[in-house]
């Protein structure tokens, strides 16, 4: 078409890391996933007869879900008109975005704990969006040092994240009143 420039192909991934090679981190999924987590928590409302495994399920299988729907994004969205769908593709696009799942892990691991802890349900609910959202903060901030913020602007990102888990944390309170 006359007066538009030609598609440009979306700037390539690093290609996998070689044995001994320093890995470039990328800490969109755990930022993702961990805010995932908590939206999972305040939309599992009540809970059958099995509250806290259900609540393990239902973060974990999430972020399974989701991750599969990135992976899926990511293999068959734009990169299929520029990159070649193969092994080491896949393989590529389900590291990438493998952190959502990551971030699910502690958030169950602080539901499946709760019993020993001597926390009832609603505690281990409340424990796993506290856990979820420091994820997110924490991943947020490790994002921001990793491309090199420092200063006003870490302050700025630290608390913008945490503005966001405080909404998160305002929807369950208006919710499961």
């Amino acid at each position: 078409m006359e007066g538009r420039p030609p598609a440009q192909p979306p700037a390539q991934e690093p290609s996998l890391p070689q044995a001994g090679a320093v890995e470039r981190r990328d800490y969109t999924g755990a930022v993702y996933g961990s805010l995932l987590a908590a939206s999972v928590v305040i939309g599992a409302g009540s809970l059958g007869s099995f509250p806290r495994l259900e609540l393990v399920l239902l973060l974990l299988g999430s972020g399974v879900v989701f991750w599969a729907a990135h992976v899926c994004v990511r293999l068959f969205g734009e990169r299929i008109m520029y990159v070649p769908v193969n092994g080491k593709e896949i393989r590529r696009a389900c590291l990438a975005e493998w952190p959502i799942v990551q971030a699910a892990v502690p958030p169950a691991v602080a539901v499946a704990v709760t019993p020993l802890l001597g926390i009832g349900p609603r505690g281990a609910a409340w424990l796993a969006l506290g856990v979820a959202l420091a994820g997110h903060v924490a991943w947020s901030t490790a994002a921001a040092v990793r491309a090199g913020v420092t200063g006003r602007v870490l302050m700025a990102a630290g608390a913008v994240n945490l503005l966001l888990g405080l909404v998160v944390v305002l929807l369950k309170v208006g919710l499961t009143r």
